[in-house]
């Protein structure tokens, strides 16, 4: 869950609107876009008190 939401602000913070002049810029892109994004992040709170779900 924590990878698909990673992979979600990437796309609608980087690659939706990003233009790449080639492999290498989009590469120095991403980890430049990672770089930031792990200086910003903020801790993910954990909602689930571990009990079985009820269906």
């Amino acid at each position: 869950m924590l990878l698909l939401r990673l992979f979600s602000t990437l796309h609608r913070r980087l690659l939706k609107h990003g233009a790449f002049t080639s492999e290498e810029d989009l590469a120095e892109q991403l980890l430049a876009f990672i770089e930031t994004y792990n200086q910003n992040a903020k801790p993910f709170k954990w909602t689930y008190t571990g009990k079985a779900l009820e269906v």
